[in-house]
């Protein structure tokens, strides 16, 4: 068992992914990853799946180095350029996932760059 938590903590938070989607599947050995990277997969099947947990791996790589506000500031600032003030205030006001403190950092963001 020691060698499977070291391969999963060398994968990294993708393997922690992984290991929870099949924990969720209900499978067992082969048929549980095969089932788990479809289903991270979404349509585009295992491949897709491949594909999440690699962008799993470089979003929290990005968050762990530079922070969810300064990634969050930073998409707020691309969508400033490429829409209004206000349809960027509404996206953030309107978004379901995101805390209460996040969205006013993001609003106040918005006021002191939007143009």
């Amino acid at each position: 068992m020691d060698k499977l938590i070291q391969s999963i903590v060398a994968l990294g938070v993708p393997g922690f992914v992984l290991l929870v989607v099949i924990s969720i599947k209900g499978l067992v050995g082969a048929a549980a990853l095969t089932s788990a990277l479809a289903f991270l997969g979404g349509p585009f099947g295992m491949i897709g799946g491949l594909f999440s947990l690699g962008l799993i791996g470089l979003i929290a790589r990005g968050v762990a180095q530079y922070g969810v506000e300064n990634i969050a500031k930073g998409v707020v600032e691309g969508l400033l350029a490429k829409k209004s003030k206000q349809e960027v205030i509404m996206e953030i006001t309107n978004f379901p996932f995101i805390s209460k403190g996040i969205k006013r950092v993001l609003l106040e963001h918005v006021e002191k760059y939007g143009s």
